[in-house]
């Protein structure tokens, strides 16, 4: 017998406990547990979601992986007309759980049938009925009441990394940051101005480089189709380094920005990264690397990895040239290579140019390298979702979801000039089974707090706590344009909402 991981049914973010296994039973699919929002129609997600995970005869938990393509989904809607559902085959997440995606084209309001298969018997309590309407992502059909949305997708009450972002603002002066964060800030690149009233989305560029703001509207207007929004006013910085320098006890103070990334000598309020949204919002259609495709394509078992560390970036800072240097002079513990020169093209002819490699084959190593690029290396989320063992550099950046990751156990903290990098390589090859340990931690903590829908929560709930510490009315001003939300005709829905709830929607 050997430890794994039990998951809870009817829980979103799959609370676990360790029980014991055997491998000589047979999988059992009544005894299976399947869970996930993608089991709710209530909770609307670009791409919908469930696990599986496979159970033995005497109810315990099975941890390798089933064998290829005995599980199956079918997905249909309960109404005559024809409703396109994209069912790609169950990602095997190699411990024995499988991950089901589907993407919605239309809206089913009778609802959906999901039937969950293993050599061709039901699985659990399948067939599953979603009692509709259940709506496709470009629905514009935001839930009036966010306590009932938020419990749709069982938010956690607080969020660490909000709680602390919003201390040095206990009360927030629109009339002051619309005079101080212009003048302040517009030069040194991309901030867009948002103000969002009665649900629809305004804003006005300020800077040269505003380009990204297609990531910020294209969230925002995402969540505005699922939930009734607060009146809001803020400034987003598009750009990659956090604004705002001033401490809490300055006077005077420091001004709200809203950013992708902060840092231990800012005081930013941070929202997940444009990388990680744009990818959950494309999954499955313009993107292939996604915070649920790359659960399935974590490489060899542990085993059978390749024993050295692994890097391949671009040139966007020192360390990283220093890291092609070590992996020259100690090729048995690490590889290493740029595959694009700007910031530093001399060292092109010394340093070489490596190949692009796929991001999937990264996982081919046991260890995985996340070094800084100019801000935080926007990868470490993909890398703590596979199942190597992440190095991450010391670093005064942070995306949203650090403060619950702890250094030792959930990756291996390395000194921000690599100096112990191929020392702590050695530890890991010779204590295999710690290194292996600490990968699963990560892996298993960063499979809950980066659940795509976990993402939506976290932006509402910016959104929400913002809103109430504004000490002046939020407004559209006359520079401000109307983002407007996708016009797909293809793509038409029904809001299944009371007459008086659409009244008041206008």
């Amino acid at each position: 017998c050997f430890s794994v991981l039990l998951c809870v049914r009817g829980t979103l973010a799959g609370l676990c406990v360790s029980v014991g296994f055997s491998g000589s039973a047979e999988l059992d699919a009544g005894k299976c547990v399947v869970w996930g929002p993608g089991l709710s129609p209530a909770a609307v997600l670009p791409v919908r979601y469930f696990y599986i995970q496979s159970v033995d005869s005497e109810g315990r938990n099975i941890s390798v992986s089933p064998a290829a393509d005995s599980f199956r989904v079918k997905i249909s809607s309960l109404e005559q007309q024809y409703v396109r559902v994209h069912v790609p085959a169950p990602l095997d997440r190699g411990d024995g759980s499988l991950l089901v995606r589907y993407r919605l084209y239309g809206s089913s309001s009778r609802g959906l049938k999901i039937e969950v298969l293993y050599q061709d018997r039901p699985v659990a309590d399948s067939p599953y009925t979603l009692r509709g309407p259940v709506y496709h992502e470009y629905c514009v059909c935001p839930e009036r009441d966010p306590r009932v949305w938020s419990s749709a997708l069982q938010c956690p009450e607080q969020e660490p990394q909000i709680q602390q972002d919003f201390i040095s603002f206990p009360s927030i002066d629109l009339q002051r940051l619309q005079q101080e964060v212009p003048q302040r800030f517009s030069r040194r690149g991309g901030l867009v101005h948002y103000s969002l009233i009665n649900n629809q989305l305004h804003r006005r560029s300020l800077g040269q480089y505003t380009d990204f703001k297609m990531f910020s509207d294209e969230m925002l207007l995402s969540l505005a189709r699922k939930v009734r929004l607060p009146d809001v006013e803020f400034y987003i910085n598009v750009g990659d380094w956090p604004m705002e320098n001033r401490k809490a006890g300055d006077k005077p103070g420091p001004v709200p920005i809203i950013s992708w990334c902060g840092s231990t000598d800012t005081r930013d309020i941070i929202l997940p990264t444009y990388d990680i949204t744009h990818s959950c919002l494309e999954a499955m259609r313009g993107v292939t690397s996604d915070l649920l495709s790359v659960q399935g394509n974590t490489g060899p078992v542990w085993s059978d990895k390749t024993e050295k560390a692994f890097f391949r970036g671009r040139d966007s800072r020192e360390e990283r040239l220093r890291l092609v240097t070590m992996s020259k002079e100690n090729p048995e513990l690490l590889d290493a290579g740029i595959t694009a020169y700007f910031f530093f093209r001399d060292r092109e002819k010394d340093l070489g140019k490596a190949p692009l490699v796929g991001f999937f084959d990264f996982f081919k190593y046991k260890y995985q390298v996340n070094v800084d690029g100019t801000v935080a290396a926007y990868r470490f989320p993909y890398l703590m979702l596979g199942d190597s063992l992440v190095f991450k550099q010391d670093s005064p950046y942070y995306e949203h979801f650090y403060t619950h990751l702890e250094a030792g156990v959930h990756y291996i903290p390395v000194k921000r000039d690599l100096s112990d990098l191929l020392q702590k390589i050695r530890w890991a090859q010779k204590n295999d089974t710690k290194a292996e340990a600490i990968a699963k931690s990560g892996q298993s903590l960063v499979r809950d707090v980066l659940q795509p829908h976990r993402l939506y929560c976290y932006y509402y709930s910016v959104l929400q706590t913002y809103a109430a510490r504004q000490s002046t009315r939020p407004a559209v001003h006359p520079d401000m344009e109307l983002v407007p939300q996708p016009s797909d005709h293809s793509a038409l829905c029904d809001c299944h909402r009371s007459p008086e709830e659409q009244k008041n929607e206008l």
